[in-house]
């Protein structure tokens, strides 16, 4: 199980949900500009971006966060924050906090599920998540792609009212935009990222190459971020430009990567690709270290509460 010692109680559900959420948005204050700078590299090159843009250039991932603090401030970096926390409390709650309890449910109840159960379990998961947070991953997207200009009208001023004014003018799709590739993208991640992290993490446990602390979480995160970007960035990167586009610009999300491939070239998927990796492995990292501590934090405060409530110790369903 993830983050867990053989040797341990699991948690209870409701603990894994509440550190996953809260793991998911201190891993993204981390590593947020990153976040930024890759949907700026993904849409560079649409029409609608480089109209209102046509002077800006960004290059790699540094030279995309030095550009734009040059031109928008820093707090440029930070664009769609809000939302991006809004999406991790639902978002990372799911995928990450039900991933053990449904590769119980698939195996029913037996541990050490194989490969295949895992790769089920996590795409069933992350599927499950986008379902309910895309509306969430569709105002982040949009709040990063969006530039703090002189000039340039901004398409929103808040969170909140950009889920309103998506609402009213693109109605419920507008808000779901995108929900397929998104589907497709995340089950991709999710699967890859949890399985990878379950499987590196177990090796190095089961060959004793290092004990069951910081650096093997270290690894094995950096290691699920590394694989996990391989292989969703092509799908990420339909998904950020179909997300972002004004209506009308694609017909759908295939007609987006139709459109990439035939004016842009293959090598348009792999648009970001450095800061897509430097941020899903810091992410991983952050995120799986603190999604640990804080369910070992969770359980020694709620044991340490029913002992001296005198209630005995129970062990609860995962």
């Amino acid at each position: 199980m993830v983050g867990l010692k053989p040797t341990e109680v699991p948690p209870p559900l409701g603990v894994k949900i509440l550190s996953a959420g809260m793991a998911g948005c201190i891993a993204d204050l981390v590593t947020f500009p990153l976040d930024t700078a890759k949907v700026r590299l993904q849409i560079q090159g649409e029409k609608a971006a480089a109209g209102v843009a046509k002077d800006i250039r960004y290059r790699g991932v540094f030279g995309t966060i030095g550009t734009m603090v040059r031109t928008e401030g820093p707090r440029s970096l930070y664009n769609g924050l809000v939302a991006g926390l809004h999406r991790q409390m639902a978002f990372a709650s799911i995928r990450i906090g039900f991933y053990d309890s449904v590769k119980l449910l698939y195996t029913g109840g037996r541990d050490n599920p194989g490969v295949g159960i895992r790769i089920l379990a996590g795409c069933t998961t992350g599927a499950m998540a986008v379902s309910i947070a895309q509306p969430t991953d569709v105002v982040k997207v949009r709040f990063q792609a969006q530039l703090n200009l002189q000039g340039v009208d901004r398409r929103y001023s808040g969170a909140l009212k950009a889920y309103g004014k998506i609402f009213r003018e693109e109605g419920l799709r507008g808000l779901w935009k995108g929900t397929l590739p998104n589907i497709t993208r995340n089950a991709l991640v999710n699967c890859t990222e949890l399985v990878t992290y379950d499987i590196i993490k177990e090796a190095i446990l089961n060959h004793k190459l290092l004990s069951d602390n910081l650096p093997c979480h270290f690894v094995s995160a950096f290691g699920a971020g590394f694989c996990t970007t391989v292989i969703a960035s092509p799908v990420d990167v339909v998904k950020t430009r179909y997300m972002n586009s004004p209506p009308g610009q694609y017909t759908s999300a295939i007609n987006c990567a139709w459109t990439m491939l035939t004016k842009e070239g293959p090598t348009a998927f792999y648009k970001g690709f450095v800061p897509s990796f430097l941020r899903l492995g810091s992410w991983n990292i952050v995120m799986f270290v603190s999604f640990e501590q804080l369910k070992r934090a969770m359980m020694v405060s709620r044991n340490k509460a029913e002992t001296s409530d005198g209630t005995p110790k129970r062990k609860e369903p995962v």
